[in-house]
């Protein structure tokens, strides 16, 4: 695509001008037009380049310079097929690089003993602040990755199955799975998404939905034009003539997550919450 602006229509399925005199390249065009890779070639990723994405997920923005979080790099490949059992996610087991980004807050826990200080943080406030320290170097690391000519894919499975996550990675208590990530030269071609249109996702002064539905039935209608869905949980609510992006996830939300069970496994693996 020659601008942004194409890149931006893509992504959305709208008409747009912003970025049309702008050129479809460097990490403007590259998040634009970002997406998921679940299949990789053979090719390893040097070790060079596994050290510099690293360090890149390193230097994302941290919640008051605390730096909460820690990072598990599965290598063995024993881990990997145990991992991948336990997210019931099999493609895992294959890719070059597979990751675990966790919540920390033992660090600051040990770093307080270490010089004597009290540790009054075991907070709601400081699990939440964990999570986002980790989802923030994340996402740091999926655009160097990507910028390196790599594909990545981030899995919320690891948390289907805390305690055996936990026990395969050696976690202590203060720490926690918040996602995995998998990254590799891409061995697959993969369409851009359409994510849901700006007017319904960024507000101005005060939140305000009341044109959601309007928004949601174009929505609809843009994605199945590209690809029909396929229907889920039919037995419960039959076959739909107009399904579309909105009852695929109101059907996914309908019924309980397998890991509805992580507050009690947070309170049991050191987190107060209060």
């Amino acid at each position: 695509m020659d601008d942004l602006a194409a890149l931006i229509e893509a992504r959305f399925g709208l008409a747009n001008e912003a970025g049309r005199d702008m050129a479809a390249d460097g990490v403007l065009a590259q998040i634009l037009a970002r997406r998921s890779f679940r299949k990789y070639s053979d090719e390893e990723v040097p070790e060079y380049m596994r050290a510099i994405l690293l360090a890149a997920a390193q230097s994302a923005s941290a919640k008051s310079d605390l730096q909460q979080y820690s990072i598990i790099d599965l290598r063995a490949q024993t881990c990997k097929d145990r991992l991948a059992e336990l997210c019931a996610t099999e493609w895992i087991r294959d890719a070059p690089v597979l990751l675990v980004f966790c919540g920390d807050i033992r660090r600051a826990q040990r770093i307080a003993e270490m010089r004597a200080k009290p540790y009054a943080q075991n907070t709601l406030d400081s699990f939440f602040n964990a999570a986002v320290d980790a989802a923030l170097a994340m996402q740091s690391y999926v655009i160097a990755a990507e910028g390196a000519g790599l594909g990545t894919c981030c899995i919320s499975q690891v948390r289907n199955d805390m305690e055996g996550v936990t026990e395969l990675l050696g976690l202590p208590e203060g720490v926690y799975p918040v996602a995995g990530l998998c990254a590799g030269y891409a061995g697959e071609k993969r369409d851009v998404s359409l994510r849901l249109p700006p007017a319904i996702v960024v507000h101005t002064d005060i939140y305000n939905d009341a044109s959601l539905e309007t928004h949601i039935d174009g929505y609809d209608a843009r994605r199945n034009a590209i690809r029909p869905m396929r229907q889920l949980m039919t037995d419960e609510y039959g076959e739909s003539d107009s399904y579309g992006w909105s009852e695929n996830a109101a059907r996914r939300l309908s019924v309980p997550e397998a890991r509805h069970g992580f507050r009690a496994f947070l309170q049991s693996h050191g987190f107060d919450l209060d």
